[in-house]
């Protein structure tokens, strides 16, 4: 972290929309303060889009000032009911716009059954109070006598100097006026790799309670975050011991247990899953750039897969005194909870949570696969089933395999190899053609005068599985004499 004087900060904020919103504030005689995020981020010169302004008095008079001296170029969007104000500036040259929120300092109040407070006017003072964390209750002044002045009064600084997360006042009445502050502890220690001072963790286990009052958009929200961080199982492990996972995700931490029978115990399922987790962000470097994960469009949805893919364990538990501990159909019962969990914390219902469903079900035929012979047929029925999702799979089976035995890992992992190099051939060869028998149900339903029945099914995945496993070539002449034998076995009269 670069340590920052008034001067420097002055020098940061050079830039014309800071010196616009300073005249704007002092020809209004108001104070006005830019706070939180922006200026944390400046410390630790991290990229920040997002410009909070603090006025000693009415952010939506200093916006609508600003307003009037940039003219056409800007954009003003007014909240009378909260009291503030959104500037949107294009830049002179065309240069990426500046988007700034304004509002008046205020103190707020809070009842115990609401996270919503009740607002009144207040000063710097009472807005730096009400602040979540001390690393985010940092001011900076804009008025042009006090130009770049740090307003610091809970030593913030020094809490970014050490990456240190802490409350700037009781950590309980922080926590229980907005139980979604206890979230943002726990995202804020995760993405910036701080640590949770020790009494603002003990008030998250105190609190932990008090999310249940809030909505599973905000908690996902947060949830998110948390996933898309460098080292998400760091935010598990702080959920966990904070006891706001179990309120969250109680199908997660149900693989926290180890059963032992006659010596024999099976893995902790819910340290596997973490770990999984993190070699599937470390996998993302190695993502195929044609892959959609090459580029981070499904990149959170992969991440949600991996959280999942193991939910299905404690139902599907069981001990056979030959095999010793088995989870057969995980796989399955796992992508059967994958909607519920879903639509609990207001995850999307869409393709994103089927695609979330499918990983989990799939998960683990590459390993079966690669723990035994790698054949083209079951390669082909794999990459069947998966469609475009078969890279993103095979990610999630590589991070999979977590086995301390390395020679034992070491022939998945060169087994995955001859899956991934298979993989590629078929996609070379257009895999969707070659894996699509090429007389479909609607040519067999007017070949034989039927209309949509079982005997449709039959036929077409009689068709589907001799292509797949590579029987007879996808070509028109052979399928047509499969299909033809196939009819006259059920019954069906075949014309010669």
């Amino acid at each position: 972290m670069r340590m920052l004087s008034d001067a420097d900060l002055a020098q940061i904020l050079d830039q014309d929309i800071f010196h616009q919103i300073s005249e704007a504030a002092d020809a209004l005689d108001m104070e006005c303060y830019v706070v939180g995020g922006y200026v944390r981020d400046l410390f630790l010169e991290r990229p920040s889009k997002d410009i909070d302004v603090v006025v000693v008095g009415s952010g939506i008079r200093v916006a609508e000032e600003l307003k009037q001296r940039y003219g056409r170029r800007a954009h003003l969007s007014v909240f009378r009911n909260f009291g503030t104000a959104q500037l949107k500036v294009r830049g002179s040259r065309g240069e990426a716009d500046a988007e700034v929120e304004f509002v008046g300092a205020r103190r707020e109040s809070y009842s115990h059954d609401s996270r919503k407070p009740i607002v009144e006017d207040g000063t710097l003072e009472d807005d730096q109070n009400r602040r979540d964390f001390t690393i985010n209750a940092l001011a900076v002044c804009l008025n042009k006598d006090r130009f770049g002045e740090l307003v610091d009064p809970f030593d913030g600084i020094y809490d970014l100097e050490d990456g240190i997360i802490r409350t700037p006042l009781d950590p309980d009445i922080t926590f229980s006026d907005d139980p979604l502050r206890m979230m943002r502890c726990v995202r804020f220690a995760t993405q910036l790799n701080f640590y949770i001072e020790d009494e603002t963790f003990d008030a998250l286990q105190r609190n932990a309670d008090r999310l249940k009052i809030i909505s599973g958009e905000r908690i996902q929200d947060e949830l998110n975050k948390i996933i898309m961080a460098p080292h998400p199982s760091t935010g598990f492990d702080y959920l966990y011991r904070a006891g706001l996972l179990p309120l969250i995700l109680p199908e997660l931490t149900a693989l926290d247990i180890v059963e032992t029978r006659n010596g024999r115990a099976h893995k902790n399922n819910y340290y596997h899953t973490l770990e999984v987790l993190e070699n599937v962000v470390k996998g993302k470097e190695k993502a195929p750039s044609g892959s959609p994960n090459g580029e981070g469009n499904m990149e959170l949805w992969l991440r949600w897969a991996a959280i999942l893919h193991d939910i299905g364990k404690p139902k599907s538990k069981r001990w056979e005194p030959l095999q010793g501990w088995t989870f057969h159909n995980h796989n399955y019962l796992g992508a059967k909870m994958v909607p519920q969990i879903f639509r609990r914390l207001k995850l999307p219902m869409d393709a994103k949570m089927r695609y979330v469903q499918k990983l989990v079900d799939l998960h683990m035929r590459p390993i079966v696969i690669a723990d035994e012979e790698v054949t083209d047929s079951a390669v082909r029925r794999l990459v069947n089933d998966a469609g475009d999702d078969i890279d993103d799979l095979m990610r999630l089976c590589e991070a999979d395999i977590t086995s301390k035995n390395q020679e034992r890992k070491q022939r998945f992992l060169d087994n995955f190899r001859l899956v991934r190099e298979k993989i590629a051939d078929l996609k070379e060869r257009d895999y969707k053609r070659l894996l699509q028998p090429v007389i479909d149900g609607n040519e067999i339903m007017e070949m034989f005068h039927l209309t949509p029945c079982p005997a449709v099914g039959t036929l077409k995945q009689t068709l589907k599985d001799a292509v797949l496993d590579n029987r007879v070539p996808n070509e028109r002449e052979p399928l047509m004499q499969l299909l033809m034998k196939k009819a006259k076995e059920m019954g069906m009269e075949v014309k010669s």
